[in-house]
């Protein structure tokens, strides 16, 4: 799976491990910044790395900022993007089971490192259910539509 990454210097060094597991889990990894713990705006790196799961380019991305939230609500503004945060290995199944979500925003200062391998192999490995769910997703996609 090719997997867009990218943090802003609260999350450069989860972001680091990522894309080693990443890497060590067989997955082609692209990263898009930030490359140090300078200060930087968390926008710029979250829509490089929607840009890329929107347009098709990567199938999957993950982003890191002090809480993610920052990271989610940019990266929803492009077409084709499901990103929310997750906090743990439950809300990491159900978000790929029932939203398809394709990008990945965790917290650099919340998520202990302890739990972030199996949070990341639960998030890759859980298929989407469809179903009832691809309707609801069906829908949101035709409300996408009507504002683009």
């Amino acid at each position: 799976m090719q997997i867009a990454i990218g943090s802003d210097h609260r999350g450069y060094s989860m972001k680091l491990k990522l894309a080693d597991l990443l890497t060590g889990l067989g997955h082609a990894v692209s990263d898009e910044g930030t490359h140090s713990t300078e200060s930087c705006d968390y926008p710029d790196i979250s829509s490089a790395v929607a840009k890329k799961v929107s347009s098709g380019e990567a199938d999957r991305g993950i982003l890191i900022c002090g809480t993610g939230i920052g990271m989610a609500i940019t990266a929803n503004k492009f077409p084709r993007v499901r990103a929310t945060t997750c906090q743990d290995e439950i809300t990491a199944e159900i978000c790929r089971r029932h939203n398809d979500v394709n990008v990945l925003c965790l917290s650099g200062d919340l998520l202990g490192e302890s739990r972030l391998d199996n949070l990341l192999r639960v998030w890759l490995d859980t298929e989407f259910e469809g179903g009832r769910h691809a309707r609801r997703l069906e829908k949101i996609a035709e409300i996408e539509d009507s504002w683009c």
